[in-house]
């Protein structure tokens, strides 16, 4: 996919010293570097992209699995975390083009149920909503606590604890 002036791709082993620097630029801190390392080395991410603006990734986004344990059994779903842009492409759409292709590919796989942890306003222009979330326990729920359904009425008879993978534990 192919944005303004950048495109988006899977990301590749040769990106993983460019994504962690992005991370690293994006949020001030080695958290969320260590977070993407650490999700893909325990084999949690399903879809990871970068955008690229000329040869220099400028962006990412990671997709991973979780799960909700509900009486049931397990539902699985996706966490979308982090979402990450260098400082000097910020307010670019770049963040969106990643989302928006992300959750496209998301569907692509089959997947159903994409939650995440984050700015109401920004993540309810791709269809996110507390609302949905409401009968997923998580010990940040709230406004911020999200969900999207990719599959019409995924989350119509889910209720249960959301078990994000071990790596972000420490995040």
């Amino acid at each position: 996919m192919h944005g303004m002036n950048w495109e988006i791709r899977a990301e590749k082993p040769v990106d993983v010293p460019a994504i962690r620097e992005v991370n690293r630029l994006a949020f001030g801190r080695e958290d969320e570097a260590r977070l993407v390392d650490d999700l893909r080395n325990g084999t949690h991410a399903r879809i990871s992209l970068v955008a690229r603006r000329e040869d220099k990734i400028i962006g990412h986004v990671k997709f991973s699995a979780l799960s909700i344990e509900t009486e049931y059994g397990s539902v699985e779903a996706l966490a979308l975390a982090p979402v990450a842009v260098v400082p000097e492409a910020q307010e670019q759409g770049v963040g969106s083009a990643l989302i928006q292709e992300g959750l496209r590919r998301c569907g692509d796989l089959g997947h159903s149920i994409v939650i995440v942890l984050g700015d109401p306003d920004y993540y309810s222009r791709f269809g996110f909503s507390s609302h949905l979330a409401r009968k997923l326990r998580f010990r940040y729920s709230g406004e911020a606590f999200m969900a999207l359904e990719l599959t019409p009425r995924a989350l119509n008879d889910v209720e249960g604890d959301v078990r994000y993978p071990p790596p972000f534990e420490g995040a």
